[in-house]
């Protein structure tokens, strides 16, 4: 059987933590900061883990990421 493939875009978006969970960057702080209340720029400093069902998606996406 040849290797399955990485998907290149989700390699470079995501990592894996120890406990097995999927860790990425905040969501919606590329652009359009103005209307964006100082509250959600502040809860989204950092990076966040993804939830179990988004996790299924991208584990299927890096199946040597384990």
């Amino acid at each position: 059987m040849p290797k399955m493939k990485t998907k290149s875009g989700a390699k470079k978006r995501f990592k894996v933590t120890a406990t097995g969970k999927i860790k990425s960057a905040q969501a919606g702080k590329r652009h359009g900061m103005i209307k964006r209340t100082t509250k959600f720029i502040r809860n989204a400093r950092g990076t966040t883990t993804l939830s179990e069902a988004d996790t299924k998606i991208v584990k299927k996406y890096m199946p040597y990421a384990r």
